[in-house]
């Protein structure tokens, strides 16, 4: 009783300074059980819906879901930073390899990461994340590919891309926005890395594009959610990024804002007006509106934590038939 008092106050604290949909709510569940308040299914409201929450599960590991996305056809989830085993500045579920971190700290991270999905960690897929563009295709024949170290992972990709049932796509973030498309019609699904240059270089129009040709993904069709990552108010940028947006999005004004000389950029805005340009409906993209680095102790802050810290990670699967 006394650590489920424990766990409803770390909620209640958390919910004021997490955002779940244009008005600032968020579905809370906490091992399926709902918070009182807030309903244990998404709840509409006129034309919205509560969106992006947070779900509780055993040894304190949290998962941030987009409630549009079918959980008959999908398995996803954005990791938090608690419920690991890593020691500082990596604590505590840190679930990349690159940063730093005890390796076999970070392959039981991700062991504890995939049981709660329910999905076995040696089948992951990842790739060495460059800030750049590129989408591959993966199958079941990738399985397993930067699952237990970085060595193995998919040299210089940053999306990921496939229509196999059992193929965990994980990509790591941190400030970074990660990016997750479901085509439901089709059966397939993505996951793209859009920091500032993957957003310039319009990543998330690129996944979607490399699903079309893959699979037959028509835009339309797609759901999308922008997950926990750097907010416009604390992410300033210097001049020369700034120019990259000027010179690349006649509409940079609806996401890039100068005063006083200081520059900030909005991802969650970018890389949904990127979203809407390639085709997706407005009703389909949900936003998290979490800040990594303003919620720096949930959530892995490269800025916040001067370079040295952890990765969330942002994970989706498609389900057997």
């Amino acid at each position: 009783m006394f650590q489920r008092l424990q766990t409803l106050r770390r909620m209640l604290k958390f919910r004021s300074n997490v955002t779940g949909s244009p008005e600032g709510n968020a579905l809370w569940r906490v091992q399926g059980s709902a918070l009182p308040g807030f309903g244990a299914e998404p709840q509409l409201r006129g034309r919205e819906r509560l969106s992006y929450f947070l779900e509780h599960k055993e040894k304190n590991v949290w998962h941030g879901k987009f409630s549009i996305f079918p959980e008959d056809i999908v398995t996803h989830a954005i990791s938090g930073r608690l419920g690991g085993v890593s020691k500082k500045p990596y604590y505590s579920l840190n679930l990349a390899f690159h940063v730093g971190d005890d390796a076999e700290a970070v392959r039981d991270n991700r062991q504890i990461f995939a049981h709660s999905l329910l999905l076995n960690a040696k089948d992951i897929v990842s790739p060495k994340q460059v800030h750049g563009t590129t989408v591959m295709r993966v199958g079941a024949e990738h399985r397993g590919l930067g699952a237990k170290d970085y060595e193995s992972a998919i040299d210089d990709v940053d999306a990921l891309i496939t229509n196999e049932a059992n193929v965990p796509l994980l990509l790591c973030f941190a400030d970074c926005a990660p990016i997750l498309i479901v085509d439901p019609k089709n059966r397939a699904v993505g996951a793209a890395h859009a920091g500032w240059k993957g957003t310039a270089g319009k990543i998330a129009e690129k996944t979607i594009l490399a699903m079309k040709e893959a699979f037959g993904t028509n835009a339309e069709d797609c759901l999308a959610g922008i997950g926990p990552s750097i907010s416009k108010e604390a992410y300033e940028i210097g001049e020369d990024v700034a120019k990259v947006f000027r010179e690349n999005f006649s509409d940079s004004d609806k996401f890039l804002s100068a005063e006083d000389g200081k520059y900030h950029l909005d991802l969650w805005e970018a890389n949904r007006e990127i979203l809407l340009a390639a085709g997706v409906r407005a009703k389909n993209i949900d936003v998290a509106k979490a800040c990594t680095y303003g919620e720096n102790s949930w959530y892995f802050s490269y800025r916040a934590e001067k370079g040295v810290t952890g990765r969330i990670g942002a994970l989706i699967a498609l389900k057997n038939i």
